[in-house]
């Protein structure tokens, strides 16, 4: 039949498709034979469904068909969707390391996620973008008691501990630092060696807590195995002693995860930079020579965030020039005002510059004036209407993606205690290198905000730079892959190195060119 006869546009067909696969999806996934083909091959034609492997599917917006980013928003949803429908919902769990790197919030998309089954499996499903799942059978391994996170089956977490392979404490040290540093009491391992008659996972477990400086817990352990007849042979099971962490206990793993990559990455920025040059005398000028340099500040760091502005743009604001009241083709221009968003961020930076070239702590000065930056980013979008204004209020209240990343960045509700731990980092560092570059990298691996957070982070690292002397740094749009894939080596890696090098080099780049500046500048 004729779809136009029946008074059905294109658009309208479109609607009802999505709705229809919406009413059947779970968190976005959509098994095939749950659409009719017509409903499926419309979708599907429209860039709507991301196929992950036959028979099933991720819903998808046409601008992120495909992208990797929109298969690592969905794995989770397709993890735990997948696995119950197949084997029912008490019929899977995630490996020990699978599920330890949830209870740690380690983050990071694996390339191959490992499960246990109680029905026949052992199948490897090769999915999207050098993922895969691997499943096999255990009935007589399967635990007792399952836990959920994201809606996924994981063991408990100090059987999860107890249970790691060898080769786990020597590949993700930290992890494992800070899963038995988030265990509240021994005796949470004691049961479980205890039921099992683990002496070999003991071994490992009790050799673990000693290397980090633990003998509270590691002699407890001892003796609750050694009242059952078991006799512990503490073994070491990680290539270095050297604990990352200095509390005995972590109320939040991403917290103390934070803490660990602040102490293991700050001395690589030490050996990359040179000592600081120490806080300028004449503040006057060091602002000025700033402000001569706005224009190039504003165009690189909007052009890394994909908006399309011009200098001509930038200096019709910087002068004042561009009325969104008065101007109606203005007023529609997502770009113009995210120029004039930033053009008033700048001016609130500019402020904070101040304070801290007069002597304040900079980890003070951006704490007190953070939120002023984020909300004068976004104001000119809150009086156009685009945003409401309680958005502009606190931290992010939703998950956040970063494009094409592995990482994902912590849950809403991790963001409050991660921010203070990074301001208490920033405050008690003592090299301002330190705090520019961890400063950065440490704010974008939270991504507390919605939008924004690239702008924000560029403007902390800046203030940092000039609160120990060293030149206010622009990365140029030019070196937009580098900039990323360094952030990423750093996210997913834990390797800081990359990025630190690239900023000495944007860095020294820019050195050079405010050297001829300065020279004209009065003094």
């Amino acid at each position: 039949m004729n779809e136009k006869k029946e008074g059905n546009s294109p658009n309208k067909l479109l609607a009802e498709a999505l709705k229809k696969a919406k009413s059947v999806s779970k968190g976005g996934v959509v098994k095939s034979t749950d659409l009719t083909r017509l409903v499926r091959e419309r979708l599907i034609k429209a860039n709507c469904l991301f196929e992950i492997f036959r028979g099933w599917y991720l819903l998808t917006t046409p601008s992120a068909a495909g992208s990797s980013t929109a298969w690592y928003d969905g794995l989770w949803a397709f993890i735990s969707y997948y696995l119950s429908d197949r084997f029912g919902a008490d019929g899977y769990c995630l490996s020990a390391e699978a599920s330890l790197n949830l209870h740690v919030q380690d983050s990071v998309i694996p390339p191959q996620i490992t499960v246990l089954t109680r029905k026949a499996s052992n199948q490897t499903i090769d999915l999207p973008y050098h993922t895969s799942l691997l499943m096999y059978s255990d009935e007589r391994s399967f635990p007792k008691a399952v836990e959920e996170i994201m809606n996924v089956k994981v063991m408990a977490l100090p059987e999860s501990i107890c249970r790691l392979s060898q080769n786990y404490f020597k590949s993700k040290p930290l992890n494992v630092e800070i899963a038995l540093k988030h265990i509240q009491s021994a005796a949470q391992i004691s049961r479980f060696l205890l039921e099992t008659n683990s002496v070999t996972a003991a071994a490992r477990v009790v050799g673990a807590y000693e290397a980090l400086g633990d003998t509270q817990k590691a002699n407890q352990i001892i003796r609750d195995l050694e009242a059952s007849g078991l006799v512990v042979a503490p073994l070491n099971p990680f290539e270095s002693d050297r604990p990352q962490l200095k509390a005995r206990h972590i109320r939040s793993p991403f917290v103390g995860r934070l803490e660990a990559l602040w102490s293991e990455m700050r001395g690589t920025i030490l050996r990359v930079f040179p000592p600081a040059p120490g806080l300028s005398k004449n503040d006057k000028k060091t602002l000025k020579i700033i402000e001569r340099f706005y224009p190039e500040d504003a165009y690189h760091s909007l052009s890394i965030e994909g908006y399309q502005v011009t200098e001509a743009l930038i200096k019709q604001i910087r002068d004042g020039n561009w009325d969104p009241d008065n101007r109606e083709g203005d007023q529609r221009q997502r770009d113009a005002l995210a120029a004039k968003g930033y053009h008033n961020a700048f001016q609130t930076v500019m402020k904070s510059a101040v304070k801290v070239l007069r002597g304040e702590n900079s980890g003070d000065v951006i704490e007190q004036d953070l939120q002023g930056w984020y909300r004068e980013l976004f104001s000119p979008l809150v009086r156009a209407q685009l945003l409401r204004s309680t958005d502009l209020a606190g931290y992010r209240n939703g998950q956040v993606h970063i494009s094409n990343s592995r990482y994902i960045p912590p849950d809403k509700d991790s963001v409050p205690d991660a921010m203070e731990s990074l301001m208490h980092l920033l405050k008690n560092e003592p090299e301002p290198q330190v705090r520019a570059i961890l400063g950065h990298f440490i704010f974008v691996y939270i991504h507390p905000y919605m939008d924004g957070n690239g702008r924000v982070a560029r403007f902390l690292m800046n203030l940092m730079f000039i609160s120990g002397g060293f030149n206010w740094c622009i990365v140029r749009t030019a070196k937009r892959d580098e900039y990323m894939s360094s952030l990423e080596m750093a996210s997913t890696k834990g390797n800081i190195e990359a990025f630190a090098k690239f900023i000495r080099g944007e860095s020294e780049y820019w050195k050079r060119q405010l050297d001829r500046v300065e020279k004209r500048v009065k003094r």
